[in-house]
């Protein structure tokens, strides 16, 4: 048992563009997580609040991507 709206429940192809998209997403997600775990493990800082933002923006940038929605901010600039 699954929420409606689980990628799980609804096996989709993605076309060959929208999956590049989503690798270069993840692999700049990636990027800055293991900068920001490397500050932590080796001077035991923690990220700047702005680049927790700017990850976040990219995870939430690739949700819509794979959910085939528009930015909320896009649609706030439509109306």
């Amino acid at each position: 048992m699954g929420y409606k709206g689980s990628l799980i429940n609804k096996p989709q192809r993605m076309s060959q563009s929208k999956r590049e998209q989503v690798v270069s997403h993840l692999r700049y997600i990636r990027q800055e997580l293991r900068e920001m775990h490397q500050g932590v493990m080796d001077d035991g800082l923690l990220p700047e609040a702005g680049e927790v933002r700017g990850v976040m923006a990219q995870m939430e940038a690739l949700l819509e991507l794979l959910e085939g929605k528009t930015s909320r901010k896009a649609k706030e600039a439509d109306s």
